[in-house]
């Protein structure tokens, strides 16, 4: 164990890249030991990627950047202007809600920060808000992406905890509205403390248009159900429903109807089992690539083309990592380290609640230093025999930890939404850091709420039927 582990640590403070640490401190350990051929590396990381549930993956990052180019981003922000920029602190609230509008497409907090955050950092500094309140309001928006569904961290846990995806995707709606609310608070409490007011005038016409987009979405899904209640099929249905909403959109040129049926589309149709989570993730191509090609005509071959070549070097580093933390997590099952680590907190507690306390502890402490995809790859085999021995649901314990290592996002050394967006705005690493630190009170206190109060996650997918 002290080799595996304490190999991976040293590499890590050398600064090899997290998955060569973790394939190099694998190697060392197997040809040491000898506790099994050598030639088990490679049968055990192919293994690792060679999983259904990780072809959303490359989709779901495709699906983002093709937003990002069909011009999405614009339309969204658009929309959330003429929503709240009319309230005190008006481009705060306004960059809140674009980052839970394009977590409905995105699924990661790297892609908001880095589409969205673009944008809005600009703006923000634009209407005389200081750089660092812009840079942390992005920052903490960012978080929403994996937390509201789609969401590729919800993938792999999923995969690896052996849970349903569409669970978590629903368990992560309440959260993510828990996590908006506190975060608009918070814009409203620096607001008044600073004597802000709001950047748009109030306008009864801008705010009904809002409103009209809103309507207009949800009457999507009621439309439906009322003619399958007629009698007609769902399939027909939904194609009268998208055709009429096709139509109402060219008519009245709305900024964000189009972008917001997103999750509509992916919630519904996994919901009613048109589609499994890797599917949806595949439907959110082919409704981004309607929206830039046919809808907006924004897109180009080369656009395209472009995009596809970005999400190709984004998905092998992603699943290089998780090949990589594939078998040194199975090293440390077959090592017994992982039952050690385990035996050693349930030597602690064998309260729930207080292990729920020790796991925030140690996830947020990992998530600063390691990479979201390997952490978790890492973390559920050691964590997840605790977690069902205590009678905690799996699909709890996977809002706790992704919203865990969301915030280890934000922190020094390896946050990488930290450097994105010290890069975008132009700040030092410091800097970006001090005028994070204030956010981290909304979110610690979503992290509270939702580690104590289980029924934020499990309501709605027991509602829905996806979990017990």
């Amino acid at each position: 164990m002290l080799l595996l582990l304490g190999g991976f640590l040293v590499l890590m403070l050398l600064g090899v890249p997290v998955a060569i640490a973790m394939a190099a401190s694998s190697l060392l350990y197997i040809l040491v030991s000898g506790v099994t051929p050598d030639v088990t590396l490679a049968q055990r990381m192919i293994a690792g990627v060679e999983s259904f549930p990780l072809l959303a993956v490359p989709f779901f990052i495709l699906a983002g950047n093709l937003m990002n180019i069909a011009g999405v981003t614009g339309r969204i922000y658009k929309f959330a202007v003429a929503l709240v920029g009319w309230m005190r602190g008006g481009l705060g609230h306004v960059n809140i809600i674009g980052s839970v509008i394009f977590s409905g497409m995105s699924g990661t907090a790297i892609a908001d920060a880095a589409g969205l955050g673009t944008i809005e950092i600009k703006a923000m500094k634009d209407h005389g808000y200081t750089t660092e309140f812009s840079v942390g309001v992005t920052a903490a928006s960012a978080t929403l992406g994996p937390i509201i569904p789609p969401s590729l961290p919800f993938v792999i846990y999923g995969m690896m905890a052996n849970v349903s995806i569409g669970a978590l995707f629903l368990g992560g709606v309440i959260p993510g509205v828990v996590l908006t609310l506190l975060m608009m608070a918070t814009v409203t409490y620096f607001a008044y403390r600073n004597q802000w007011g709001s950047d748009t005038p109030f306008s009864w016409p801008q705010l009904g248009s809002a409103g009209l987009e809103i309507i207009v979405v949800l009457a999507f899904p009621l439309a439906i159900w009322l003619m399958t209640l007629a009698g007609m099929s769902t399939n027909l249905a939904v194609v009268i429903g998208l055709a009429a909403l096709l139509a109402i959109d060219w008519y009245f040129d709305f900024s964000a109807v189009m972008a917001l049926m997103a999750p509509v589309i992916l919630i519904g149709g996994m919901t009613l089992g048109w589609f499994t989570p890797t599917e949806a993730a595949v439907a959110a191509v082919i409704w981004s690539l309607f929206l830039g090609l046919v809808r907006y005509r924004t897109m180009t071959l080369k656009t395209v083309a472009k995009a596809t070549f970005d999400t190709i070097e984004t998905t092998a580093s992603v699943l290089f990592i998780v090949t990589a933390a594939s078998i040194f997590a199975w090293l440390l099952t077959v090592s017994q380290a992982a039952q050690l680590l385990s035996d050693w907190m349930l030597s602690i507690t064998h309260n729930k609640w207080a292990f729920l306390a020790l796991a925030n502890v140690l996830i947020l402490f990992v998530g600063c230093f390691i990479d979201t995809t390997a952490a978790i790859t890492i973390l559920v085999p050691i964590l997840l025999p605790i977690v069902l021995k205590l009678g905690i649901d799996p699909i709890h314990f996977g809002l706790i930890m992704t919203l865990n290592l969301m915030i280890g996002l934000l922190h020094p050394p390896l946050g990488m939404v930290l450097f994105v967006l010290a890069r975008v705005a132009k700040l030092s690493v410091e800097r970006t850091t001090v005028a994070i630190l204030p956010w981290l009170v909304p979110l610690m206190l979503a992290l509270i709420a939702i580690t104590y109060i289980p029924e934020l996650t499990l309501w709605l997918p027991k509602y829905m039927g996806l979990s017990k």
